[in-house]
């Protein structure tokens, strides 16, 4: 039989029972009995308490009262989930926000990961037993598709400032991964799941096998792998079509549309008759009409994944009281993301008048633009005369010769989608020695190394270089260049003509090492307060860390060559290194007395000295502290309370990234009159606002005709900044545990938490960027001259090169605050003496979590509760007022029946009241109002079987009831959360679920 944590006697060991662990995770906030356990003889089971692994603190003698709320989720939640990686659960706890995982398709990045308290993923760090893990991307973020889900003994989920005892970083909080511990034995994990439309399969394979090495060691080595397939949009009705938020039409993009649409036309040759964007009619003609792209079908509900991954861990008693440990992680991480075919996106191009492949009516229409806004004056580009003539020019040496400087929006419908292969190989190395000076003073010391190398492949891309040169009619032939058919209706580019466009693969090497070393010694100090039975304890630390990252694009992707790709990916090489000094202690003051069982303090003090990896040498320190106190006036009831100073330091990405020009999330522009389906619904700006849409680049034959951000998306410009120094954070928590000695069985926890981040390193919102300019509009603010327009319709939309679009520079202007309350309950009793049932209830209730981009000035942005291109927690995902769990398990002889209630408080648009999305009925999916979202309550259904001592079979259904997502068109929030028409990191987009997993143990 496979055994975990077994028991070894002899060198430093002293133990401790189960029921005391038990305790002391109670104490902490740990839910013991929130999920159905297998079933041990916990009476008899001994843990040594050097395996002990306490999350929030340095000192690991679990006998301590803390004052950390944590909470924990064991693997058999993950079991009765059949999940194939820890982020599907981990988002789901009331109080995380969804971050990055297989439900982000456009903006996946590769990478799985975490946020707590919707302060983003880079405000939290990821643990293995306490140790910090070398991050995966520029912005010093873990993957979670690294962590071996068979290894898990359980995950301690803290939030709240844990910067003194984990470093920088941990401003919302830590994820600690805790390990199994001296396994040994054979066990293996196998599962499966599908959708009920039969797609979406996920398998999962594990193995593991330890043992002990002569009652001195012990070595375990777990092998894994996991595989999910695509469920494309295509394939659910409700995401077949992309749903304009304005009028709930199937639409498109009309940046990239099916027909080509070119800018400043006039067909008609009249005066004032110019249309911002003439499409490409049947008869080579232009009109305002054009075919939309609805690229909704070949985007992805759930991205492809699959991954391989090795674990092993060994610890070897050398001598007494000293043992030698180690632990390594390796992974291969493969994430296919699929988005529409790529094209010209409004990309500034010049046309040839003398092109082979335009009509007459083509270039006369160019010819005919009207270059005068003034009303009853007409005075085309080029005379009727001069465009003839340039119609046979032979050539740029022609005196005839004429071009025209226009913008190009069409999509490669001939051609496939865009594809990126992300392929990450992660391993991280440990090696350490620990032991004991006495019975009551330890020591230990380690050092890690890891790495991790993704390489992102993308296909299927057309080159703008191209399409250019072949608009000129190929003055450049050493690209191979041939006139491409752009003029004419969709298919008549040729596949020859789509082999010229498609410039081959294009890659990008992101490369993150961090190296650590750090030593402790902890203990007892040696005497016990008059009032207390339990010594008191403490703990001081030294660390170093050294982080590396570059970023390594090939020419293509550092140029910004690929249409389509949202901007160039310029080379980033940077580092930085910390030294750290902290010191914890844990005070038991009282203990037994008539108004108190029990009553600690704790407090701790950490000091950290950083050095930037450049010529003109930046340096920051910062000094975090906590405090905290846990006081049980009856075994019945506890209260607790902690306060802490938490940092967060400037990671790679922001200190050292290139500017760059790339897109963000904007429905609204104050120049604009012409919406996503070419369609006037205004007259154009007048007065001061005119004359500043003028001044940031729009032409004034422009005015009237500039269209809205294409597809909902606008150019931005930012880049790092090492002038940056680190947020500073205030938290505090308060709660209360009840432990009711008449109700056996159950535990309440009741905690308030709040933090605040001042100082913090941003950018403006979209929103807030306009505001900044058109809340006082003038020509000569800085603000307002910030913003780039394109030259050639005045949008904000276009070649990245050239329009400039709106400033999001990074500063320590911003601030971030959020505060609410955690409950948890859980209860256990035996309804008869063969019938067993477990409740456990987890809920949040966030009372705030706002953000202002420039502290004073900009926004005081309230998102919870909201959904839109700005709101929605850091990464864009909602952040519901009201999340629960709840799970009860039955267990009868060997069948275990569990069933879990997911509830999601409703939500609504931010401009629902102002400036409202559509509402109303939409074509084949009933009447749908984008602007709210009623509460959704989702059960999942699990069944677990021994079917032998050593083998047990779990069946489960998730969204029992098969509940559709909720409509809110797809474009109601940022591209990576709002997709498919909905938000389905949040709410379910691929139905009822079938799962099946087998253990089996030797």
């Amino acid at each position: 039989m496979a055994n975990s944590n077994a028991t070894r006697r002899g060198g430093r060991t002293r133990y401790m029972g189960s029921a005391a662990t038990a305790l002391a995770l109670m104490t902490m906030g740990a839910n013991v009995s929130a999920f159905a356990q297998d079933t041990t003889d916990a009476d008899t089971e001994e843990l040594s308490l050097e395996e002990i692994v306490v999350t929030g603190s340095l000192i690991r003698n679990p006998n301590l009262t803390r004052s950390n709320p944590v909470a924990v989720v064991s693997p058999e939640e993950m079991t009765y989930r059949n999940t194939n990686v820890v982020e599907e659960v981990l988002r789901t706890i009331p109080g995380v926000v969804p971050a990055i995982g297989a439900q982000v398709n456009n903006g996946n990045g590769g990478f799985a990961t975490v946020d707590l308290r919707g302060l983003g993923t880079n405000r939290n760090v990821a643990l293995v037993d306490g140790v910090r893990m070398s991050p995966s991307t520029l912005t010093g973020v873990f993957d979670t598709n690294n962590i071996p889900i068979a290894l898990l003994e359980r995950v301690d989920v803290l939030t709240g400032g844990a910067s003194t005892t984990y470093g920088a970083d941990a401003i919302s909080g830590v994820v600690n991964f805790i390990t199994r511990k001296n396994f040994s034995g054979v066990e293996v994990n196998a599962s499966y799941g599908v959708t009920e439309k039969g797609d979406g399969d996920t398998k999962r394979f594990e193995i593991t096998m330890g043992g002990n090495i002569e009652d001195k060691g012990n070595v375990v080595v777990s092998l894994g792998y996991q595989k999910s397939d695509p469920v494309y949009m295509g394939d659910r009705d409700y995401g077949e079509y992309s749903l304009s938020g304005a009028d709930g039409s199937r639409g498109g993009s009309g940046l990239g549309s099916f027909n080509s649409r070119f800018g400043n036309v006039n067909p008609t040759g009249g005066d004032n008759a110019n249309l911002g964007l003439g499409g490409v009619q049947p008869d080579r003609t232009f009109a305002a009409a054009f075919t939309a792209y609805n690229f909704s079908p070949l985007n992805v509900y759930q991205t492809p994944f699959e991954r391989y991954n090795v674990y092993a861990s060994a610890n070897y008693d050398i001598a007494e009281n000293v043992e030698i440990y180690t632990r390594g992680i390796y992974s291969r991480n493969t994430v296919n993301t699929l988005i529409a075919p790529s094209g010209s996106f409004g990309d500034s191009v010049t046309v040839a008048l003398n092109h082979s492949l335009m009509s007459d009516a083509q270039r006369n229409a160019f010819c005919a633009f009207d270059t005068d806004p003034t009303v009853g004056v007409y005075s085309p580009l080029y005379t009727q005369a001069q465009c003839d003539a340039a119609a046979t020019a032979t050539g740029p040496a022609d005196p005839n010769y004429l071009e025209v400087d226009t913008q190009l929006r069409r999509r490669n419908v001939e051609g496939g989608p865009r594809i990126s292969d992300f392929t990450a190989d992660y391993f991280d190395f440990q090696l350490g020695l620990r032991g004991d000076f006495n019975e009551t003073l330890s020591w230990d010391v380690m050092a890690s190394h890891g790495e991790s190398k993704q390489v992102q492949t993308q296909k299927g891309y057309w080159l703008k270089s191209r399409f250019r040169n072949s608009l000129l009619g190929c003055p450049t032939t050493s690209d191979g260049c041939i006139p491409v058919d752009f003029f004419g209706p969709t298919g008549s580019i040729t596949e020859e003509q789509n082999a010229y466009l498609s410039g081959g693969e294009s890659a990008i090497t992101t490369n993150f090492a961090m190296s650590q070393i750090k030593g402790s010694v902890s203990g007892e100090v040696g005497f016990t307060m008059p009032w207390a039975s339990e010594a008191v304890n403490f703990a001081v630390a030294g660390e170093y860390r050294k982080y590396k990252a570059t970023r390594e694009s090939d020419l293509l992707s550092q140029s910004g060559d690929l249409g389509g790709a949202g901007g160039a990916a310029p080379n980033i090489d940077g580092g930085f290194s910390v030294y750290e000094g902290v010191a914890e202690f844990v005070v038991p003051i009282v203990t037994d007395a008539s108004w108190a069982k029990q009553l600690n303090f704790e407090a701790g003090l950490r000091y950290s000295e950083y050095s930037v990896d450049d010529p003109s040498e930046p340096k920051f320190d910062t000094t975090t502290w906590k405090m905290g106190l846990s006081w049980a006036p009856t075994d019945d009831l506890s209260f607790r309370g902690t306060f802490a100073r938490a940092v967060r330091a400037p990671n790679i990405f922001e200190l050292f990234n290139p500017v760059t020009t790339g897109l963000t999330n904007l429905n609204n522009d104050p120049c604009a009159s012409v919406d996503d389906n070419g369609v006037i619904y205004n007259s154009g700006p007048t007065g001061v606002v005119r004359d500043v849409c003028i001044a940031q680049g729009a032409p004034v034959t422009s005015i009237g005709f500039i269209p809205d951000p294409a597809a909902g998306q606008a150019n931005n410009t930012t880049g790092g900044n090492l002038a940056l120094v680190p947020e500073k954070s205030d938290s505090w928590t308060l709660g209360m545990i009840i432990t009711p000695a008449a109700i056996p069985g159950l535990t309440m926890t009741v905690d308030y938490y709040n933090i605040k981040i001042d100082g913090s390193i941003s950018a403006p919102a979209p929103d807030d960027a306009l505001a900044a300019c058109f809340d006082n509009p003038s020509t000569t603010s800085e603000a307002c001259r910030a913003i780039v327009r394109s030259p050639i319709d005045g949008g904000l939309s276009g070649d990245e090169a050239v329009v400039k679009g709106l400033p999001t520079f990074l500063s320590n202007s911003g601030n971030l605050r959020t505060d609410g309350i955690d409950v948890t309950v859980s209860y256990g009793h035996a309804i008869s003496d063969s019938v067993d049932w477990n409740m456990a209830f987890a809920g949040n209730w966030t009372n705030k979590a706002t953000f202002q981009a420039i502290t004073g000035s900009s926004l005081n942005r309230d998102c919870v509760g909201l959904y839109s291109a700005n709101c929605g927690s850091a990464n864009g995902q909602i952040q519901p007022k009201f999340t629960w769990n709840m799970r009860n398990t039955f267990t009868y002889e060997q069948f275990d029946l569990s069933v879990l209630w997911r509830h999601i408080d409703g939500v609504k648009y931010e401009f629902a009241d102002t400036a409202p999305l559509y509402s109303g009925d939409v074509e084949g999916l009933g009447t749908h109002d984008f602007n709210r979202v009623k509460a959704f309550d989702y059960f999942d259904l699990s069944v677990r079987y021994h079917v032998f001592e050593n083998v047990a079979l779990t069946g489960t259904v998730t969204n029992l009831f098969n509940k559709r997502p909720p409509i809110t068109s797809n474009d109601s929030g940022t591209t990576a959360a709002n997709s498919g028409n909905t938000f389905p990191s949040t709410y379910d987009a691929l139905g009822r679920r079938y799962g099946i997993n087998a253990k089996i143990t030797f």
